[in-house]
């Protein structure tokens, strides 16, 4: 169906912009992964813009769904801006993810700012304007090629338009994708590679949409053969670049900047965190000794924090010094994802298998990566998306992946990332775990070197003979199986019902466990959460310890789980 021009930059017309750049990035992902090597070649640039724009879209949609629910009026343009921004904070993915968040950001604040019910291509120019800016700002060491060299283009040619919202777009894309075609001449490791920019080429694709959000049409020439990469042809970085497209060694090009080297750290870091601006400015200078590729993005309290670390563990310390870190992701960067990959080098080899794993808390995600495991952390209220599923899956980068939802409310969420992922052709074994101590269970006796089918039924052999608890405060007055309950009271839930009301932490979880080791057991297992006292823990092993012989106990720190604490019994 046409999409019907808006004449202003209203709240209609984020919501347009949103929707239309949503559908472009997922016509144009896979092109995008492909020409992925900058700042380091591990093929997801296209699916990081992706799950980013498709966050600022959720949050939007959202908000005019609010606005319906409430009455006849809709949602403001400052509304709609607002969360279009906020939505891309809380969801950015990568370094191009959270830059793109940035240069969001930066257009919200303008356009929020606007007094009138719109913005018109005057206020469209300075919005641009102050994204490009922001975004540069954002980035600890900006390297020009990237999509900062893009975003400021596309905001000076915007600078210098007279016109409506719509002529305004079509500079800032016309610029943008002139600027993307020279990225190669900035940038060794492009030229190496025969390709541009990847953040530059999604940047072009959502500009693109705003030119379709204001005229209607689509600008002609969007499509993956539009940029030079040296030759001008889509190569596939590492295996198809030119041969002409090889600078003298150690050269320096017309953009200045010098050759990249062949190595980087090891892992890439992203938590949101909550913190003062002050605490934030320490963070930066920390986390810039730590690695490379540092982008800090955000305000007003809430920040999208990225960076490249050999020390994964010290990255996340030094968020927690400065706040609250959450929602934390950990990649590995797998033999021979680097910061700039050398031409003629052979593609990246998956690995033959790995585990993907949901995680309610920072502890128990630090537990699992070092067990080898890809995590996907699920903050309380906050559980991730099929789309945040399917992401961990490719980042697992392996042929044969275990999928453990730890999660009875994600099981549908999780069969259709699994469904998606097979779709793309690879192997994928959900297993129903309905907690993280299942998954704990599940993994301890997860062995790569067996066949695919016989890991998996030893993982879910494993998980099914450990029954699970929870200890956690009642929000409201409710019935429960165990009777009613009130607002504050402590609930002791096994395998998924409540099954002890109690008015202390401590007594409640002891009764907890003594029901569930009334059938047998020879392993429990108890993950504390942050607000926990440790003299719940101490309580409870020595319980254990005193009145059941044989059986052992092994703690694990939750961090900010949500429950007070989890209780595996097998």
């Amino acid at each position: 169906m046409a999409q019907v021009p808006q004449r202003f930059f209203d709240a209609l017309a984020v919501r347009a912009w949103c929707g239309l750049a949503l559908d472009a990035l997922g016509r144009a992902r896979e092109e995008i992964d492909a020409i992925n090597v900058y700042p380091v070649a591990d093929g997801d640039t296209g699916t990081n813009l992706y799950l980013t724009v498709e966050s600022a879209a959720t949050a939007v949609e959202a908000v005019f769904a609010g606005y319906a629910a409430d009455g006849p009026e809709g949602p403001t343009l400052a509304d709609a801006a607002r969360a279009m921004a906020h939505g891309a904070l809380i969801g950015a993915r990568g370094n191009s993810g959270t830059i793109l968040a940035q240069l969001l950001r930066g257009m919200a604040q303008v356009l929020a700012g606007e007094e009138a019910a719109h913005a018109d291509g005057r206020g469209l120019r300075r919005a641009l304007r102050t994204a490009a800016d922001s975004a540069r700002r954002a980035v600890a060491h900006p390297v020009e090629g990237t999509v900062l060299t893009v975003a400021t283009a596309a905001a000076d040619a915007a600078g210098s338009t007279e016109g409506d919202c719509g002529q305004v777009a079509r500079a800032a894309y016309d610029g943008a994708r002139t600027a993307l075609a020279a990225t190669p001449g900035l940038l060794a490791v492009l030229q190496r590679a025969g390709v541009v920019d990847a953040g530059g080429r999604g940047l072009v694709v959502v500009l693109a949409a705003l030119v379709e959000t204001f005229t209607g049409e689509t600008p002609r020439g969007t499509g993956p053969k539009t940029y030079g990469g040296g030759a001008g042809t889509h190569a596939r970085p590492g295996r198809d670049a030119p041969a002409g497209a090889v600078p003298p060694a150690g050269c320096a090009d017309a953009g200045g900047a010098a050759d990249v080297p062949a190595t980087g750290p090891a892992f890439e870091v992203i938590y949101l965190l909550e913190a003062e601006d002050a605490a934030v400015e320490r963070l930066r200078q920390r986390l810039d000794a730590l690695g490379d590729s540092l982008v800090v993005v955000g305000g007003d309290g809430l920040w999208n924090v990225h960076v490249h670390v050999d020390d994964a563990g010290a990255a996340v310390e030094a968020g927690v010094e400065a706040g609250r870190p959450h929602r934390i992701r950990i990649t590995h960067f797998g033999a021979g994802d680097t910061h700039a990959p050398g031409a003629g080098r052979p593609p990246v080899e998956r690995v033959a298998r790995a585990v993907v794993a949901v995680v309610p808390g920072e502890g128990l995600a630090g537990l699992y990566t070092e067990a080898g495991a890809t995590t996907v952390l699920a903050r309380p209220g906050e559980p991730p998306a099929s789309g945040e599923l399917v992401d961990a899956v490719r980042r697992a980068h392996a042929h044969e992946v275990v999928l453990l939802p730890n999660d009875a409310e994600l099981r549908h969420t999780a069969a259709a990332a699994a469904e998606q992922a097979r779709a793309e052709g690879l192997r994928v074994a959900l297993i129903p775990t309905r907690s993280a101590v299942q998954g704990i269970a599940a993994l301890a006796v997860h062995e790569p070197e067996r066949r695919f089918d016989e890991d998996v039924v030893a993982m879910t052999s494993a998980a099914g003979a450990t029954r699970y608890a929870e200890i956690t405060v009642a929000e409201r007055q409710s019935w429960t199986m165990a009777g009613i309950c009130q607002a504050g009271d402590v609930l002791g839930l096994i395998d998924g019902d409540v099954a002890v009301i109690g008015g202390d932490v401590t007594a409640t979880a002891t009764a907890v466990l003594d029901r569930m080791l009334s059938a047998g057991g020879e392993m429990v297992t108890l993950v504390l959460g942050d607000e926990t006292p440790h003299t719940v823990a101490t309580h409870l092993e020595t319980h254990v310890r005193e009145g059941y012989l044989a059986v052992d106990t092994v703690l694990h720190q939750g961090g900010r789980q949500g429950a007070l604490l989890l209780i595996g019994v097998e």
